[in-house]
């Protein structure tokens, strides 16, 4: 059962710096506990409206804010809460690898959290064991796969404990025995999740509700179990 809302959007609309539109008059709720889906074509808006959940990509602030996560508006002076509980995966992992080692960009996060050495180290082992990369923690992340790449940015961002996961294409770059263990690994977590992907399969296991997004607009919303078996309407915006 979910609970309250975690994340609340309310006409959110945002341009870039070149006065193109990127998302407009985007609305919806998203409850403690729940999973949800972000589908659409490249350009859709997908990544951008993730970035705003975590106060990357805040708008000018409008006449009331637009982004409301556990109640309190994403503005600058709730940055530190907002980044603390929305744990954003980034589309591409070189985004977000950046240490010498894998454990050493595991334990960044928690770091910055004040927490203890002993405790650093405890979220640590347990989020490289979470995506199967304990044997990797002291290797460069540059070496690794990109499905290793991927998970071990995962690694950190569950290290961090967030109440909300945002993830960008989390499947990309894994085979098919790690899209397995990642859709059991996220079944499994208590976090409320907001999941961007090309991936349609992977949706229908993973989130029980879908936004199909167009043109930085919410063009449909509803089950994924009837949305995604809505050939036609998902042809119409790009998708297969």
């Amino acid at each position: 059962m979910s609970g309250g809302p975690a994340i609340v959007v309310e006409r959110l609309s945002y341009r870039f710096p070149d006065g193109t539109a990127a998302l407009d008059d985007v609305s919806f709720t998203l409850d403690e506990g729940e999973r949800l889906a972000l589908v659409g074509r490249n350009g859709a808006g997908k990544s951008t409206l993730l970035l705003h959940l975590n106060g990357l990509l805040p708008a000018r602030p409008p006449a009331a804010p637009s982004v409301r996560v556990f109640g309190r508006p994403a503005t600058r002076e709730h940055l530190l809460e907002l980044r603390r509980d929305v744990g954003l995966l980034f589309q591409d992992p070189d985004d977000q690898l950046f240490c010498g080692t894998v454990a050493d960009d595991v334990a960044y996060g928690p770091q910055q959290q004040g927490l203890s050495r002993e405790d650093v180290a405890a979220r640590v082992a347990d989020a490289l064991a979470q995506v199967g990369l304990s044997a990797a923690a002291d290797r460069a992340p540059h070496r690794l796969s990109e499905g290793e790449k991927r998970r071990a940015c995962l690694a950190g961002v569950l290290a961090c404990r967030p109440r909300v996961l945002a993830l960008d294409e989390p499947t990309s770059g894994l085979d098919p025995r790690g899209r397995r263990e990642l859709l059991a690994l996220l079944r499994a977590l208590p976090a409320a999740q907001v999941v961007a992907s090309h991936d349609l399969a992977f949706v229908r296991d993973l989130c029980p509700r879908v936004l199909v997004l167009d043109a930085g607009r919410v063009v449909a919303a509803g089950a994924s179990e009837v949305l995604l078996r809505d050939t036609a309407r998902l042809e119409a915006h790009g998708l297969a």
